[in-house]
């Protein structure tokens, strides 16, 4: 990747599932230009660490799977997973039995206030929360037909209000669905993360800045 970005046959290099030990190596020998990990409303880790560390360094976060494989979609439903075919992976997943598929169902149907306040889909509120979270440049999004793609492409123009972040993180903690922060960092509010400071784990000021300072938001 190097010597494709240095003849100029590659523009920006990036990478995909990094943590941020992974991070901290890359960057050493060039700058990481793009991050694709994981993000949804279900899978929320990523904006505990990585998603602030790119943030702190520049680093652009193409998100994916932000509808959680399916569960965020307004016409999933336990009798769907029982009809999948047997090669599909999800049905073996943790997130698609129980007791987590009750919890994700719920928060689901938690978003229903919020798009039909917003006239969108659930869909498209589940994408735009991922892209409510400062840092977050964009987010991949799958569909198997016109429909699908009709059901999501609003949540590029959908710009979430402080209140309805503030329904869907009470909602997350109602229905304990997934893991990970809750709530998109706002403004600065004098106590940023030892992340987004920049600080890299392993160094003495990263060491001390750790005991000091929080890992995340809430």
């Amino acid at each position: 990747m190097l010597r494709l970005i240095g003849e100029g046959k590659v523009r920006a290099g990036g990478v995909s599932n990094f943590n941020v030990g992974l991070l901290w190596r890359a960057e050493r020998v060039r700058h990481v230009d793009s991050l694709q990990p994981p993000f949804s409303l279900i899978h929320r880790q990523s904006a505990a660490d990585v998603i602030p560390w790119s943030a702190a360094h520049g680093t652009g976060v193409i998100v994916y799977s932000p509808m959680q494989s399916g569960i965020l979609t307004d016409g999933f439903s336990r009798e769907r997973v029982e009809r999948m075919a047997a090669d599909d992976w999800r049905p073996r997943n943790a997130e698609f039995q129980e007791p987590a598929l009750s919890r994700n169902l719920a928060l689901r149907d938690a978003l229903r206030p919020v798009a039909s306040r917003h006239g969108v889909s659930i869909a498209a509120v589940a994408i735009a929360w991922t892209l409510s979270w400062p840092g977050v440049s964009g987010a991949i999004v799958g569909a198997r037909s016109p429909q699908q793609v009709d059901g999501w492409i609003s949540a590029g123009n959908l710009t979430l209000q402080p209140a309805d972040l503030d329904e869907i993180a009470g909602a997350l903690e109602r229905t304990q669905a997934g893991s990970g922060p809750t709530h998109p960092a706002g403004v600065d509010d004098g106590l940023k993360t030892w992340l987004e400071h920049g600080l890299d784990p392993s160094s003495l000021e990263g060491a001390i800045a750790r005991m000091v300072l929080p890992a995340s938001r809430r």
